[in-house]
């Protein structure tokens, strides 16, 4: 099977067929973009190292949400809760027992398992907007759990964590490496027999089941996978931040995550990316380009409502005017750099 947007490359066994990287070029860029991400932290301001650390952790999130939505077809509404899940379970465990990092990162994500185990279960039955409202359920329970939590203790201002790392380069080398292994146990696990059952069942469950695959499995799988990986994000976040608080876990939160795996690209892991990258800065073009024009002083008790007005507009734009998010217009910036100076592709 020839590889795409490889002229002339083909594939002759089934090792290079599971190859991440097929190419001699896709793996110097590779090296190039590894090099430069390493490199980063040791030029950047400290403005910018935050938004670069703000990136790593929603784009944590935003895998997770697309192996659940973007892979297995399953709407969820609950993510913010999810995370809020994990962030709770972090702060708990530090106030409490006096736990240490190592051991509250796998506790979140444990509870983050078991929170999409239970809440998995209705997607057996439900689907579309019944499911979705299902998830939603989750959120508020899971925020009024952690609301009761902080006034039963007396924390009125959220519950503070100290954070085992105090320097923001070094936050940006752990949190590169969580959204590294995120990316690369996702990639791997999309192309196991669980990620095929993800994709049969996005299509239609119900030819997925006459095929033989085990669609009450594959979707439970689905769920507990990417609640624990929002669970792990959110208690990322606790730490990052050095507290915990429901408000934090707004349900905005969930429509930002949703927005970033339309945004980006829905059934690719590089969409979350990108959609990670392109919501994340979204808030702070949008003041930069005001102030640009003069319109930031006039504007600034109304700069909140302007960036839900223009971030509304934007998600519109995407889904009626670019479908494909990000990753369509990148892959045809690929296919024009390709095949230039031809229009078409070759028969």
């Amino acid at each position: 099977m020839s590889v795409p947007r490889a002229s002339g490359y083909f594939r002759t066994s089934y090792r290079e067929d599971q190859r991440l990287l097929d190419t001699r070029s896709q793996r110097s860029w590779f090296v190039v973009f590894a090099l430069a991400m390493l490199g980063f932290p040791l030029l950047a301001g400290t403005f910018a190292l935050d938004l670069a650390n703000q990136v790593l952790l929603a784009s944590i999130g935003a895998v997770a949400l697309m192996l659940l939505t973007g892979y297995a077809g399953q709407i969820s509404l609950g993510h913010a809760g999810l995370m809020a899940a994990g962030a709770f379970t972090a702060g708990i465990l530090f106030k409490e027992l006096a736990a240490p990092f190592w051991a509250t990162v796998p506790a979140s994500a444990a509870v983050g398992a078991l929170l999409g185990l239970a809440f998995g279960l209705p997607s057996l039955r439900l689907r579309g907007l019944y499911l979705a409202v299902s998830t939603l359920a989750l959120h508020f329970i899971v925020i009024y759990a952690g609301s009761e939590y902080e006034t039963r203790r007396g924390f009125s201002t959220g519950v503070v964590i100290d954070s085992p790392i105090a320097d923001a380069r070094a936050w940006y080398y752990v949190l590169l490496a969580f959204a590294a292994a995120a990316v690369l146990v996702s990639l791997n696990l999309l192309r196991s027999r669980t990620g095929r059952a993800w994709r049969a069942i996005r299509a239609r469950d119900t030819v997925a089941g006459a095929l033989g695959i085990g669609v009450q499995g594959a979707k439970l799988s689905a769920f507990v996978i990417s609640s624990a990986l929002a669970a792990l994000s959110g208690c990322l976040f606790a730490y990052y931040r050095g507290f915990v608080s429901a408000e934090a876990f707004s349900l905005y939160l969930t429509i930002q995550y949703v927005a970033m795996i339309i945004i980006g690209g829905m059934g690719s892991i590089l969409g979350a990316l990108l959609g990670s990258v392109f919501v994340v800065l979204f808030p702070y073009a949008i003041e930069a380009a005001m102030k640009s024009v003069g319109l930031a002083e006039q504007l600034s008790s109304l700069l909140f409502a302007v960036n839900y007005a223009a971030f509304g507009l934007v998600m519109i734009l995407f889904l009626v005017l670019e479908p494909l998010g990000l990753v369509g217009i990148w892959r045809r910036v690929q296919d024009w750099l390709l095949l230039w100076p031809f229009r078409q592709k070759p028969l």
